[in-house]
This record gives C-alpha cells, structure tokens and sequence, in this order.
C-alpha cells in the first residue's frame, strides 16, 4: 500500500466519472441484445466499452506508477523492487 494514501485519490472524481460512463455503456449493450439489435453493432460497442476499461485502467497505473513507486523508490531498494513487481503483475494483467 501507498505511504500516505493512494495515488489515485487525488483524481477520485475524475476515476469514478470514467467508470460511471463505462458502466452506462455496458447498460447499452445490455439493451441492444434486450433489443436484439445486429451483431456486428453489438460488437462495435463492446470494443468500445473495452477501450474504455482499459482507458480507465492505464489512467490508475499511471497513477499507481507516479504516486506509490516513487514513493516505494525513496524508501529503498527492496521496497522499490516489491513496488515495481507489483505494476508489472499488474501490467502484465491488462495486457492479456
């Protein structure tokens, strides 16, 4: 965990105003298949809801890598290498 507090904190809202037109978007998808609307249309809008799960999550890795791994890295070597393993599971996560 961070020092201090997360890193995101300080962009909470923006974070949680992302997510809710992430969640919007699933709800449309949810009616156009209650719609029974094309397939490919569907589709369209679920590459577009991944595209902004991932927006969402690069923004909190950024986040996560400017706010607890620099401060892991003024704590130490070990800390630091604990810290980065962390973001590269993490990556390692969204990239699959």
């Amino acid at each position: 965990m961070c020092a201090a507090h997360h890193g995101y904190l300080t962009q909470k809202s923006s974070h949680l105003a992302r997510l809710k037109r992430v969640e919007g978007q699933v709800r449309g998808l949810q009616r156009m298949v209650e719609d029974e609307q094309y397939c490919i249309d569907i589709l369209t809008q679920v590459s577009a809801v991944t595209k902004a799960l991932e927006s969402a999550a690069l923004a909190l890795l950024a986040e996560h890598m400017n706010h607890c791994v620099v401060d892991a890295a003024r704590q130490g070597d070990d800390e630091a290498r604990a810290k980065v393993d962390e973001a590269m599971a993490a990556i390692s996560r969204l990239v699959k």
